[in-house]
């Protein structure tokens, strides 16, 4: 059994149908708003990426999630080893879940995109806006005001932002 689970993981068959799946059943989903969350698992048998992350106190690996309004997961970024916060490498790992989007045939521009404060970076807006989307982010106090932000306006919706306890219940579960 594991020869062949591993032989489908390597050969992108999973993937396959994965995106198959979303495809066929995006008329279903609602894209009013997307969630936006990392979720970090202990690994208590080792793996590919993983490293101890001292809030858990264990060997974790970090993972980005995408959900639909209603906590439907809609997609998940390469695995990174649990010692690295959700910014880690964000253009590269946001940018696959986009393509997984576009690969089951939904347009990402003007997706209203909900997350927490960790993803409160210039970077990650700046991506945000040239892929077309509305990033709904916290701020996070954190941040220098002078080092984050110019003087153009940052959008935040109060009421958007509380939908985002749906990805929280979906990664809880």
């Amino acid at each position: 059994m594991y020869y062949h689970f591993s032989k489908w993981v390597k050969n992108g068959s999973w993937k396959k149908v994965w995106l198959n799946v979303l495809a066929s059943n995006r008329c279903f989903l609602d894209l009013s708003s997307i969630q936006l969350d990392g979720s970090h698992t202990p690994a208590k048998r080792g793996g590919e990426a993983v490293s101890y992350q001292g809030r858990k106190s264990s060997e974790t690996t970090n993972t980005l999630y995408l959900a639909d309004n209603q906590g439907q997961m809609i997609a998940c970024a390469s695995p990174q080893a649990g010692g690295h916060h959700d910014l880690y490498k964000i253009n590269e790992l946001f940018g696959e879940l986009c393509q997984m989007l576009k690969n089951a045939g939904i347009n990402i521009k003007g997706l209203f995109l909900n997350t927490d404060s960790g993803f409160d970076s210039k970077e990650f807006r700046q991506i945000c806006r040239h892929k077309g989307i509305e990033a709904n982010i916290d701020t996070n106090s954190r941040n220098s005001k002078n080092e984050l932000y110019d003087d153009s306006y940052q959008y935040f919706d109060e009421k958007l932002y509380k939908r985002r306890s749906v990805i929280e219940q979906a990664n809880a579960c």
